[in-house]
């Protein structure tokens, strides 16, 4: 199922489930008019779905020049080595090194540039410490991989993913988002949300909120994250509690870093 939001196509994985929701979004980019594309989130290693984007590329006449990685988890990254071989050999670029695939990385501050096509990058760790954004300056859309998702709220992945880094990436879309860099979420799972500010400050309110809840849990005599989720996610599916745990386990880790919940 193919969406087109600005220069970029939607290419949905048939990987649903608790933890990717609809499955992962697989974004094709190009310029109008251009023949050459990249594609971010190649998405699991599925054949079919890995076909069904070089099938949506031929569909507007490109071909795949890149890869693109927002970070290194299977759901994104494991269908990238394979994507790469069937569109012809072509390098894949994440801030991870091991899962690059030519000479070419990826970090803060960097611009991908492709026929036409400009992508920002921008370093947004928390959900892991290898997690990037693509920020597409001419439809003031952003590529957020986990960071944000389209619904729902995304899994600190301890001690990978850390917190205050998670917290920092939040306020620095929030001030993307006030300055109308960006106005539009396109998430690595979930619907695209088209209100970037409102999204990304929903998210350090909810990350406020569960702070003070966790903080509530261990005062009432939690000895343990698994106590902790037992008494704050109570009314989470129990599905999720191993990812919750490990956002309790960010949380408590925070909060004996700073000695306090100050999450806005």
């Amino acid at each position: 199922m193919a969406e087109q939001v600005g220069r970029a196509t939607r290419i949905l994985a048939p990987n649903p489930g608790p933890m990717t929701l609809d499955g992962t979004n697989t974004w094709l980019l190009a310029e109008p008019g251009a023949t050459v594309g990249l594609v971010v989130d190649p998405g699991p290693l599925h054949e079919g779905h890995l076909r069904a984007i070089l099938d949506a590329a031929a569909e507007q006449g490109l071909r795949v020049g890149q890869i693109l990685l927002t970070h290194s988890h299977p759901d994104h990254a494991e269908g990238a080595a394979r994507f790469a071989e069937l569109a012809g050999d072509v390098p894949v670029r994440a801030l991870d090194p091991r899962y690059r695939l030519g000479s070419e990385g990826l970090g803060d501050g960097d611009v991908v540039a492709l026929a036409g096509l400009e992508l920002r990058v921008v370093g947004t760790p928390g959900h892991t410490s290898d997690s990037l954004s693509f920020v597409v300056p001419a439809d003031r859309t952003v590529l957020t991989g986990d960071t944000v998702l389209g619904r729902g709220t995304t899994v600190v992945a301890y001690p990978d993913g850390r917190l205050a880094d998670y917290l920092g990436s939040l306020r620095r879309l929030r001030d993307l988002a006030i300055a109308h860099e960006i106005d539009t979420v396109l998430p690595g799972h979930g619907p695209v949300l088209p209100d970037a500010l409102a999204t990304v400050e929903g998210y350090l309110a909810h990350r406020a909120s569960r702070l003070v809840q966790v903080e509530q849990a261990v005062a009432a005599g939690a000895r343990s994250p698994r106590e902790v989720v037992e008494m704050v996610y109570a009314d989470v599916d129990p599905v999720v509690w191993p990812a919750a745990e490990l956002s309790v386990r960010a949380q408590l880790d925070y909060l004996a870093e700073t000695g306090g919940p100050a999450a806005g």
